[in-house]
């Protein structure tokens, strides 16, 4: 009775260790194969292990046949594994106590005990064959970044596990529908709206130049336009091709582009009718648009590119006398803006105001309009070079122009807000010129020094 008490003893031990192994394996479930509880050195065991593997990953193809025909032969196998154990499974006093007798140790019982409840567990929950399944690790190609990975790296060993925790986490007897969405690996790359026929710095001929000029009027497209306008200028820089887009109608197109509300459009087709306006018969074309890019520019954005491509394309036009008296009207916004305007758009308005002044037939109609009497700040020596070349050669020809106008003779016609005043009677002008004599750049003093034998 001692024996047999102590036998029952044992049993009912491995059995309570069983069940909590059991447990343990229940906690530990979709961990790698590394973090298993016991080390199964079977031979059998791993032959049967690479077999639903190699099953799994077959069932991972898109080919759903075969996929469908792995599972049915992975469920019909651990139903038959199942079934023969279950016939062991009432009796397992029996079967521990005659592997006592055979002297397989304690640990191969536990270990019998083990798989005979893993495999009742599997047969009940349906995932006999998914085991296999989630057992396999996922792998990826090099040159492709981890689906999901944010930092683009791949970690075969959490991946694996996520995948098998997923799979434990379903309800069950619910087999759950493949995704449908598209892996991040096959997103498609954002592409450009439109592929350009030409590179923006193309030297083109006469075919090419129809064909962006054709596509230039057909297409709304803002991206479109932008691309066809930058290759028209740069082309436009050739003298070979400011004769060919003209000859081609390319004018009244780029021109019809200055009355958009688009502020980039309208840089690029100023840009495009500057590199135009070079060519004298360009200018004939062009001289209609003058008074509307005039416009333009002075209610635009202060010191914007716009406002800028505009002054630039207005100082190419007053270039000659022929088109100056187009914008003899806005003579007092170009002096307002010489006063607001930054560095770069007192430079470009002073290179336009010095082109009025070469023309003695608009002296009357330049030194007669109203400015502001700050200007007379633009003689202070703080400023750098080209500023002050620049204003005293715009006080050289006002001078002069009256001069041999004889406008000095007729002063009273002129009001204490105009320039005639200002650079003629008041006398501040003469006295900052004076006072620019001791300016340490030789060529300013040069300069100021030719202006002071002129009064």
């Amino acid at each position: 009775m001692g024996r047999t008490r102590e036998a029952g003893c044992v049993a009912a031990g491995v059995v309570i260790g069983a069940g909590a192994c059991y447990c343990v394996y229940r906690l530990t479930w979709g961990r790698d194969d590394s973090e298993k509880i016991w080390n199964n050195n079977d031979d059998d065991e791993d032959e049967e292990s690479s077999d639903i593997t190699e099953i799994g990953v077959e069932a991972e193809k898109p080919n759903t046949v075969v996929g469908s025909r792995a599972r049915f032969q992975g469920d019909s196998k651990a139903k038959a594994e199942v079934g023969m154990e279950l016939k062991s499974g009432p009796d397992i006093k029996v079967g521990v106590h005659s592997g006592t007798q055979r002297g397989g140790g304690l640990e191969a019982k536990a270990k019998a005990l083990f798989s005979t409840l893993k495999e009742q567990a599997s047969a009940k929950t349906g995932k006999g064959a998914r085991l296999g399944t989630i057992s396999g690790t996922r792998t990826f190609a090099s040159s492709l970044p981890c689906p999901g990975g944010r930092g683009g790296g791949c970690h075969p060993t959490r991946s694996g596990a996520r995948a098998r925790n997923r799979a434990c986490g379903k309800s069950k007897g619910k087999v759950r529908a493949k995704s449908t969405r598209t892996p991040a690996t096959t997103w498609p790359v954002r592409r450009g709206k439109f592929n350009f026929p030409y590179k923006i710095d193309d030297i083109l001929g006469t075919t090419d130049l129809q064909k962006v000029l054709n596509i230039l009027e057909r297409t709304n497209d803002p991206f479109i336009q932008e691309v066809a306008l930058v290759t028209l200028g740069n082309n436009a820089a050739y003298s070979f091709n400011q004769n060919a887009i003209r000859e081609l109608g390319g004018l009244p197109i780029i021109a019809k582009l200055i009355k958009t509300k688009d502020p980039i459009i309208r840089e690029k087709a100023y840009n495009a009718l500057n590199n135009l306006s070079v060519n004298a018969e360009n200018q004939g074309k062009i001289k209609t648009y003058i008074s509307q890019v005039c416009d333009d520019t002075m209610i635009c954005c202060l010191d914007s590119a716009v406002q800028m491509a505009g002054l630039r394309l207005l100082t190419n036009m007053t270039v000659t006398n022929h088109y100056q008296h187009l914008l003899s009207y806005s003579f007092p916004d170009f002096f307002a803006l010489l006063f607001l305007g930054n560095y770069f758009t007192k430079i470009q308005i002073m290179k336009l105001l010095i082109n009025f002044t070469e023309n003695p037939a608009l002296t009357r109609e330049l030194v007669s309009c109203k400015v502001p009497s700050e200007l007379i700040s633009l003689f202070n020596k703080e400023w750098d070079r080209e500023i002050l070349l620049n204003v005293l050669t715009l006080f050289e020809n006002i001078n002069d122009n009256i001069n041999n106008e004889g406008l000095a003779l007729s002063r009273k016609e002129f009001s204490r807000s105009s320039l005639f005043f200002l650079f003629k009677e008041s006398g501040v002008c003469v006295k900052k010129i004076k006072a620019l004599a001791n300016h340490s750049d030789l060529v300013v003093k040069v300069k100021v020094l030719k202006v002071l034998t002129k009064l």
